[in-house]
């Protein structure tokens, strides 16, 4: 029996029949808004209610571990071992969600009523996290029901509070390294590049926060009596700004222009094809040596999040005393995150700008991570893909986004190897959030593939073009 493809035409059945669709709709009724307080039972219900039962079924023992985090959900980890010397795969999925904000949602959609619409599945959770991971499952369950195992080990490590920072990640990788010990990382989160191609990337961009304050005095003044007296901080605050970035927003702090742009990296970002973000890009924006894929995927980006002076929504005839913008650096492999802030302040006080003061965000900050381009699971997991999906798959040395993947590459010591179900487009984190169902029923098929090849390869591990 030739099992790949057997594998392959039955998760293509459990799409079709609507199985796939079934299943996402008990996911996202579940409102699991995890920057919600008071949501908690919630969270829980989504594991015991969406994941442990299917685990269950599929022959893995699960086990729910202590966050160590007051504030964090608890983790499940559920573990499917069948012979010590195959390989074995750890992966990884969350199941919470942001808020989902129902009264901004187009007319006949929900956040947590699943709705089939336009090729579209609408429902917060949809593309992040409760569809994509929901992909990967039900790969494992095809491949389980056509030959009765895996023919791998397989651990998952499940939360629910990635929405808020991922509390207790770290520490749990940290306790349970050794039960956490895999020969390979493979998960599923963010977008493609193409709604059409499927898109593998290595690593994440990390990612700080930080405020920048000018605090000069208590209260506001009259603008007329005061005016040219007083130093305004709004004003200072914006010109500490421009010497951050230039006019188009190319980064001016030295230690942030980073010098890990190698030539195997322009070269795999200059084979991909054009961002598709559903709306325009700014091709005007941004480091002027670069393409538009080597500025958000190989180079470091600022942005100021939001600014605040006097009061924004009903301003009045005064000088304030207080001016705060809040931003955010997000950085590839090569910079060094310590000196991230350090090097601002050095910036700040070069060009006369003392009085502005820095203050880092306490608790959301990613690492930078990326996987060597020639690692041999790579290969593999391109190989695997290509040939399911028929062509290359696009590939990344980091996501332009933050994960905590760094849990996994370094704490882990694995190498990673995130397959994305999702696109640019898919309205995450915002209003009208959906997955495109052509894109899942071809992810669904490719994981297929993938988990039938890595069974294929057995505990021999041979790369896919050596079996041939």
């Amino acid at each position: 029996m030739d099992i790949h493809k057997a594998a392959r035409e039955l998760s293509a059945l459990s799409f079709d029949t609507g199985q796939f669709q079934s299943d996402l709709a008990d996911m996202v009724v579940v409102p699991s808004e995890s920057q919600d307080a008071a949501a908690s039972e919630h969270l829980q219900n989504y594991v015991d209610r969406c994941i442990v039962p299917r685990l269950t079924q599929m022959g893995f023992a699960c086990e729910f571990l202590e966050n160590l985090k007051p504030e964090g959900a608890p983790f499940l980890l559920a573990e499917r071992i069948e012979a010590a010397d195959l390989p074995t795969v750890l992966s990884y999925g969350h199941g919470d969600v942001v808020s989902g904000h129902s009264d901004q949602w187009a007319k006949g959609l929900s956040p947590f009523t699943l709705v089939d619409k336009d090729d579209r599945f609408y429902g917060r959770g949809s593309a992040d996290n409760k569809g994509q991971h929901l992909i990967n499952l039900m790969a494992l369950s095809s491949l389980l029901k056509v030959q009765g195992k895996l023919g791998f080990n397989f651990k998952l490590l499940f939360e629910m509070g990635e929405e808020i920072g991922s509390p207790g990640l770290k520490e749990i990788c940290q306790t349970h390294k050794i039960r956490l010990s895999a020969d390979v990382f493979i998960a599923s989160d963010g977008p493609r590049i193409s709604p059409d191609t499927p898109t593998i990337f290595t690593g994440t961009r990390g990612g700080i926060n930080f405020d920048l304050v000018v605090n000069l005095r208590d209260g506001a003044h009259h603008s007329g009596n005061f005016g040219g007296l007083l130093a305004d901080p709004a004003q200072i605050l914006a010109h500490a700004l421009a010497v951050i970035t230039d006019v188009r927003g190319q980064i001016k702090v030295p230690e942030w222009r980073p010098d890990s742009l190698k030539p195997e990296i322009r070269a795999v970002l200059a084979a991909l094809q054009p961002i598709d973000a559903g709306f325009p890009l700014d091709a005007e924006w941004g480091e002027v040596s670069l393409t538009m894929a080597e500025r958000v995927f190989g180079w470091n980006s600022f942005a100021v999040l939001a600014m605040k002076s006097g009061n924004p929504t009903a301003p009045v005839n005064a000088i304030s005393g207080y001016a705060k913008a809040s931003c955010q650096l997000r950085f590839v492999v090569g910079t060094d995150p310590g000196d991230i802030v350090p090097a601002l302040r050095r910036h700040l006080d070069i060009h006369g700008f003392s009085q502005v003061e820095v203050v880092q965000a306490e608790g959301n900050s990613f690492p930078a991570t990326r996987l060597e381009l020639n690692h041999p699971w790579l290969s593999f997991v391109i190989a695997s893909i290509e040939k399911t999906y028929g062509a290359t798959p696009d590939l990344l040395p980091n996501l332009g986004g933050s994960l905590p993947n760094d849990c996994f590459a370094e704490v882990l010591g694995l190498p990673t190897i995130w397959i994305p179900h999702s696109y640019a487009g898919c309205c995450q984190h915002a209003p009208n959030e959906h997955m495109l169902k052509p894109l899942a029923r071809q992810a669904l098929l490719c994981m297929t593939g993938l988990f039938a090849d890595i069974a294929l390869a057995g505990a021999k591990f041979e790369l896919i073009e050596e079996s041939k």
